[in-house]
């Protein structure tokens, strides 16, 4: 299996790292596409490692990058896509932590699209959970195995836009629910009038949640 790497930044304080924070970008992109977050949330968490990892496989349209094809959309299909994906996501957390030298729980997951579809699936299976998972304009995949494969009841940051075309919000809204039925704490925005992107209020709100999630680190 070929492992992740991606763009990297921090940590803000120079010093050792103390937490790691992954960032998983959406369909087409690359690492690069989320890894100018860091320095903003690198404020919040100024001892965190920020990795933007490239996914696994190239995009179908032979530019960038995809956790998984969505040539076929069906449920069962983009469940297989999901898990495959978090095949390579769970070792790399793994790896980083070990490297880093540091606690097993001492990360958090931020995704973007089918990024975050990828870091909510990974992240709620996850032994032991990530501190915080911020998924920003995605989805909750495979919400019938949840009670039975959840692995802990981390922290989740739900952002999404009203008018997003591409993901509609509706798939966040029902996200929040299954999480809340999971027991699983939630905090969901909103976003008036923004479509498929991550605005100022979506990184404020990353910034306060990655803040909250290490308070005892």
């Amino acid at each position: 299996m070929a492992e992740l790497d991606g763009p990297r930044w921090g940590p803000a304080s120079k010093g050792t790292p103390r937490q790691l924070v992954v960032l998983c970008h959406g369909l087409g992109a690359d690492g690069h596409d989320l890894i100018d977050l860091a320095p903003s949330w690198g404020h919040a968490l100024p001892d965190a490692l920020f990795i933007s990892v490239d996914a696994p496989f190239t995009h179908d349209s032979g530019f960038g990058r995809q956790w998984w094809s969505v040539a076929d959309r069906s449920p069962p299909v983009v469940e297989a896509g999901v898990r495959r994906a978090a095949g390579f996501l769970a070792p790399f957390i793994d790896a980083e932590l070990a490297r880093l030298k540091l606690p097993a729980d001492a990360y958090a997951l931020m995704g973007f699209s089918q990024g975050a579809m990828t870091a909510l699936f990974t992240g709620l299976r996850h032994r032991p959970p990530p501190r915080a998972i911020l998924a920003f304009s995605g989805a909750l995949i495979a919400p019938e195995s949840l009670a039975a494969e959840l692995s802990g009841r981390p922290l989740v940051l739900l952002v999404h836009g009203e008018s997003d075309e591409a993901v509609p919000v509706s798939r966040s809204r029902d996200a929040e629910a299954a999480l809340r039925a999971a027991g699983v704490p939630v905090e969901a925005t909103y976003i008036p009038r923004l479509g498929h992107g991550i605005d100022d209020t979506g990184i404020a709100m990353g910034a306060l949640t990655l803040q909250r999630a290490f308070s005892a680190a």
